[in-house]
């Protein structure tokens, strides 16, 4: 796994993403999904809520893709952890679930916008990245 430093001597910044799903099939598929983003770069993968938690601290990515159901901390939980501690963190939320069947902390934890996994494509990071989030998701900046 390749480890992009962000750049500050104004070369092309890279965006640094972590990965966070108890389903390797899918870390893979998200890593074939940061590959294709020109400028982003995965920094790390986690199998779990807490694994994601103490990943951001030494990492410090500027995006979090996150599972919503894994193990003991869930992805909704991991994500209202990372956003109080570093509200700079861009987590986006990513399950099967179809939006109206979320459950209701997933439009309160902070995340910055939730993408159906089958949707998850270079373009989708992309804009989420630029316009900070989904301006119609609860928790987003943009």
């Amino acid at each position: 796994m390749k480890d992009p430093p962000d750049s500050t001597d104004g070369a092309a910044r890279v965006v640094r993403v972590l990965v966070v799903d108890d389903q390797a099939p899918f870390r893979a598929a998200a890593r074939a999904v940061i590959d294709r983003v020109k400028e982003f770069g995965l920094v790390g993968e986690a199998m779990s809520g807490e694994e994601a938690v103490e990943l951001v601290e030494t990492l410090h990515p500027s995006v979090v893709l996150m599972d919503i159901n894994m193990g003991a901390m869930d992805g909704l939980e991991a994500t209202r952890i990372i956003t109080d501690a570093h509200p700079e963190t861009l987590v986006i939320l990513v399950s099967t679930y179809p939006e109206n069947d979320l459950p209701a902390a997933a439009r309160t934890c902070g995340a910055a916008a939730y993408v159906n996994k089958d949707e998850l494509s270079p373009r989708v990071v992309r804009r989420l990245w630029e316009t900070r989030g989904d301006s119609t998701w609860p928790g987003s900046s943009a």
